[in-house]
């Protein structure tokens, strides 16, 4: 979907429409969850401060996120990609990779399928989507991103090679900012640099992502679409209005994250053992504090228990902006069952 937290409020507010917009944070505090396409054009991108973006927009309108109102769009727009195939992988609210090698509609044509998608959740949703056509999920995520907003992009199999070549790297889908520099600073700027390293040297260089990278570049990517994905991790947090300089004032905080975790943790029948408390300190560096417990848990109490016991693990470097607290190690992987991955922002 194009700039999707941000097109559903533009559409569901007339007002909005062709004003720079970001869902989240405010000019004093929190972060950017998205931006329309009229704030990209001044920078302002997801996961910036609202400071930042507010100057680099003045302009820039803040309003608070509705995820009940993005998961039910959310909904409607999978309903339509179930018309075409069940082999659906969501990667969030607002993407999906879709198999179609074998779809309902008998269509031998992706691209056309893919077309016909887009015009169809234009007609019934009232958004526009991109759509990235290839012959693996790599290849095609990056195809996605290519023509956006509102279009699309075809990769042929005699293509995918010269198309990567061409690319930077730092398009390349799972190569971020660190790693980018460090092939920028081996002289790696495009796909073709890359494809001329040899398997040895990006092993060296990379590690086991070198060899990652070394089939990638040239267009091999085994990863199939898996429809019954299954969550890792389900976390809530609380980016505060005034920095907290004390444990005392962070414990009611605390206990406020693990009931509004635990309240969403029963209702999907999820426990974990794996606790992760996630501090953000007024500087923006951020700190995790984890530990395994030998049983499950979601109740309110035991989250906020084992949370406090992290809190209290060693002194804070700095005030804190910002508290959160995640549960991994589910029983999601022990049921295979699907659920939705939750996040909580106030």
């Amino acid at each position: 979907m194009d700039a999707f937290y941000a097109s559903v409020e533009q559409m569901d507010n007339p007002e909005l429409k062709g004003k720079p917009l970001a869902v989240g944070g405010n000019e004093m505090r929190g972060v950017v969850s998205a931006a329309s396409y009229e704030a990209r054009k001044f920078g302002v991108r997801s996961a910036m401060s609202g400071i930042q973006a507010k100057r680099l927009c003045p302009d820039l309108i803040f309003v608070r996120p509705r995820f009940d109102r993005y998961k039910e769009i959310s909904k409607k727009i999978r309903k339509i990609f179930h018309d075409y195939t069940d082999m659906v992988e969501p990667l969030s609210l607002d993407e999906a990779y879709l198999d179609v090698t074998q779809n309902k509609k008998g269509n031998p044509s992706a691209s056309l399928i893919a077309q016909e998608i887009r015009k169809r959740i234009f007609e019934e949703v009232g958004l526009t989507a991109s759509a990235g056509i290839s012959v693996n999920k790599f290849v095609a995520k990056i195809a996605s991103d290519y023509n956006k907003p509102n279009g699309q992009k075809t990769i042929n199999p005699d293509d995918v090679e010269a198309f990567l070549e061409g690319l930077d790297v730092k398009k390349f889908y799972g190569i971020g900012k660190v790693t980018t520099e460090k092939m920028y600073q081996l002289g790696i700027y495009t796909g073709a640099d890359l494809k001329s390293k040899t398997f040895e040297y990006l092993d060296e260089h990379f590690g086991k992502s070198g060899r990652h990278y070394y089939y990638l570049v040239r267009g091999i990517s085994n990863s199939q679409v898996k429809p019954n994905r299954t969550t890792k991790s389900v976390a809530a947090e609380h980016t505060f209005y005034t920095n907290l300089t004390s444990e005392i004032f962070m414990e009611e905080k605390l206990e406020r994250i693990a009931e509004e975790l635990s309240r969403r943790l029963l209702k999907h029948k999820i426990s974990g053992k794996t606790i992760t408390l996630k501090i953000k300190y007024s500087d923006f560096t951020q700190q995790t504090r984890s530990k395994t417990l030998p049983y499950f848990i979601s109740d309110k109490g035991l989250l906020f228990e084992n949370a406090k016991e992290l809190l209290y693990q060693e002194r804070m470097k700095d005030s804190v902006r910002l508290l959160g607290i995640s549960l991994a190690n589910l029983n999601t992987e022990i049921k295979k069952t699907v659920v939705v991955q939750l996040r909580f922002e106030f």
